[in-house]
């Protein structure tokens, strides 16, 4: 077995196509399973169809840990039944997919870290959230208790299953940064709703590092919010976003009911306040490079200024 060979559902993700870099540079051997083939010499591509059910069987030759990323985009469409479906699916049936060929086929995997989501919790107004809070009771937390019960499947194989509830990535390029700083550069941002929403956010480099030290501590399993430990709210993300770009905030915040009509219920990803704690991880080890959104925002957009 090698045990440097990773394989990634996921991998050309905002997220995932760095995770790939770091772990190329690292010494590790990395392959992929996509829908397209891949344009990476040194990354092997795989094909699958969750749809259909079809997986390549050699995915898993000499593979260690499985990290799994992939999943439909939450904001990517309006959420008609149809998509919220689409949404659930991708997550469970991939990862189903994976548990069926481990079943049938010898392998040398040891270890799943998956993605899940702060959307697990739902909105939770100024309560400050750990691993052990409930599930929300909404679209987001039934997505992502659905996500977990299904890569918690692999306990009965004899995995090490390690999850990491996601916040909002920031990054220079995609992701949701670069949506909520749009009309801020255009000098027509403001705070959404009442402003008051936290937001869990955590610069890109930290989340990359995190999944880096989930593969490398093979002690680690369980459950870990994916956030820096310094919560934010919507208006002062806001007015953080208008600092690092020298821009003036000088219009109203928007309203619910604007948000509502725009986006339906997925303005609930805009409004929903989850102030999610980092201090688990931070107890087994881990350090954030970026724990403050000041010294993250500065890291992103320096190079533009």
């Amino acid at each position: 077995m090698n045990s440097k060979h990773i394989l990634l559902t996921g991998g050309t993700g905002l997220v995932g196509s760095k995770l790939t870099r770091l772990l190329l540079d690292k010494g590790y051997t990395v392959s992929h399973l996509s829908r397209n083939p891949g344009n990476d010499a040194r990354v092997k591509t795989y094909l699958w169809d969750i749809s259909k059910g079809q997986i390549d069987e050699h995915c898993i030759d000499d593979v260690a840990i499985i990290v799994h990323l992939a999943g439909a985009d939450i904001a990517g469409k309006r959420w008609t039944e149809k998509r919220k479906k689409e949404i659930i699916a991708s997550r469970t049936k991939s990862i189903t997919l994976i548990y069926e060929l481990l079943k049938k086929k010898k392998h040398n995997v040891n270890s799943v870290i998956s993605a899940s989501a702060t959307g697990y919790y739902g909105d939770c107004g100024d309560e400050f959230v750990t691993e052990n809070s409930a599930q929300g009771n909404d679209f987001l937390g039934n997505c992502c208790e659905q996500w977990e019960q299904m890569v918690d499947e692999g306990r009965s194989l004899g995995l090490r299953v390690l999850k990491f509830r996601m916040g909002v990535i920031l990054a220079a390029n995609g992701g949701a940064l670069k949506k909520i700083a749009l009309p801020i550069k255009y000098c027509m941002g403001s705070p959404l709703g009442n402003g008051k929403q936290w937001i869990p956010w955590i610069h890109e480099q930290d989340a990359i590092n995190m999944y880096l030290w989930g593969i490398e501590n093979e002690n680690l399993n369980g459950v870990y919010n994916m956030v820096a430990p310094n919560a934010v709210t919507n208006k002062e993300l806001t007015h953080a976003i208008a600092k690092q770009l020298q821009k003036p905030l000088w219009l109203p915040n928007v309203p619910v009911f604007i948000l509502k009509l725009l986006f339906g219920e997925m303005s609930d990803i805009l409004l929903t306040s989850t102030k999610a704690s980092a201090k688990k991880i931070q107890e087994v080890g881990f350090t954030f490079e970026y724990p403050e959104i000041d010294g993250a925002l500065k890291e992103i957009y320096s190079p533009e200024l």
